[in-house]
């Protein structure tokens, strides 16, 4: 059975759009990721460590029958591909030229050391959520109100920007066509 799944996709170094648009047409071609969308891009100030360059983040979302291993291989894939190296010294919350978050599949629910899903800060991250309000305008927050209410009480909101800049165009064919 196809579930939702959710992506949170950031870039803060070198050609920040290349890699989003990079990133999106790998989501796109992966096998067991089917009918994309992706929402408008925007520009938001380094969430954690501040002395860093902004971030374009998207949210893509796809349906899939992959199993969270399948996911969690995909996205490291797509980091590794695009230049993004991880190791012990990493800092959390640092620059990098791509990261791919898995953010909710369905009512999906992992606790492991390596994978949690929901993303466990996903609701603390007006760069995760107002993207996400893109696709999804009517989802409910977990406290039940409205995403779009939710977000409005979020300390970050302001720091969220919309650029002029379009993926749609990666998705040949994707259900969604936002305004611009």
């Amino acid at each position: 059975m196809e579930l939702p799944a959710y992506f949170g996709v950031g870039s803060n170094l070198g050609d920040r759009l290349g890699y989003l648009a990079r990133a999106c047409e790998m989501l796109y071609s992966a096998p067991g990721l089917t009918r994309h969308a992706v929402s408008r891009v925007y520009e938001t100030e380094p969430w954690g460590l501040a002395e860093q360059p902004a971030f374009l983040n998207c949210v893509v979302r796809a349906f899939t029958d992959l199993d969270p291993d399948g996911l969690l291989a995909l996205a490291r894939r797509i980091e590794g591909t695009l230049g993004r190296e991880r190791s012990a010294e990493d800092v959390r919350w640092g620059p990098r030229t791509i990261d791919v978050d898995i953010l909710m599949v369905g009512d999906l629910v992992v606790n492991r050391s390596d994978l949690v899903i929901p993303h466990p800060r996903m609701w603390e991250r007006s760069f995760v959520l107002i993207p996400l309000l893109d696709l999804e305008p009517e989802m409910r927050a977990p406290d039940r109100r409205s995403l779009h209410a939710f977000v409005q009480d979020l300390p970050d909101r302001n720091g969220v920007r919309r650029v002029c800049a379009d993926l749609q165009g990666v998705f040949d064919g994707a259900e969604n066509r936002l305004d611009q």
